[in-house]
C-alpha cells in the first residue's frame, strides 16, 4: 500500500467523514497555529499506537516533512488508508479552511535559535572590527555550536532558550 497525496479540501471532507488528521510538526509549531481537531504527534514520537480509525491524514507546515517521511508515515499507518495533505498547513490556510491561531504562543524554537545565533555572530563580528579583535571568538563559538548541533542533534542554545519565561509553557 502506498501513501497518496490529497488536497486540503479533500482532507477536510475525509475528516468530516471520520478520518483522523495528524499534525507531525513540533509541539511549539502546533501551539502557534493548528487545524481544529488535528492531533499533534511530532514525527519523532509517532507510532501506530497514536493512530485511530480506518483513514489517517498527515500534515506538516509545507508538505516537505511529510513527503520526506512518507515511508515512516506509511509504516505507522499499517493497513489503514493514509494520505499526505498536499502543501501542508500553508495550503490548508490558503484554501480558506479553518485554523486556530494563538499569537501568544512562543515562536518556533528553531526560529528562535536561528535569530539568536545570527545576532551573536553579527555582534561578535562587529565588535571584533570596532572594539577588540578577540570578539571574533564569539562568532567562532556560535559556529562551532551550530556544527555540533547539526552533527549530534543536541542544541545547547535551544536548551537555554527553552528555559526563558516565554517558552516555559510550550516546552514544559
Amino acid at each position: 500500500m502506498t501513501i497518496n497525496t490529497i488536497s486540503p479540501a479533500e482532507a477536510m471532507e475525509k475528516m468530516e467523514a471520520g478520518a483522523m488528521l495528524v499534525d507531525i510538526r513540533g509541539r511549539d509549531e502546533h501551539a502557534r497555529v493548528r487545524v481544529p481537531r488535528a492531533r499533534n504527534v511530532p514525527l519523532e514520537q509517532l507510532s501506530s499506537d497514536h493512530l485511530e480509525g480506518d483513514t489517517v491524514l498527515f500534515h506538516c507546515k509545507s508538505g516537505m516533512r511529510t513527503k520526506n517521511s512518507a515511508a515512516q508515515l506509511q509504516a505507522c499507518a499499517g493497513e489503514r488508508d493514509c494520505y499526505i495533505v498536499e502543501g501542508g498547513l500553508g495550503a490548508w490556510e490558503k484554501a480558506g479552511l479553518p485554523v486556530v491561531k494563538d499569537k501568544s504562543a512562543p515562536m518556533e524554537m528553531q526560529r528562535q535559535v536561528m535569530i539568536a545565533a545570527g545576532l551573536l555572530v553579527l555582534v561578535g563580528t562587529l565588535l571584533s572590527l570596532l572594539v577588540a579583535p578577540w570578539f571574533i571568538y564569539l562568532a567562532v563559538f556560535v559556529g562551532a555550536g551550530l556544527t555540533f548541533a547539526g552533527v549530534t542533534g543536541f542544541c545547547g542554545m535551544a536548551m537555554l532558550l527553552a528555559k526563558l519565561p516565554w517558552n516555559r509553557t510550550a516546552h514544559a
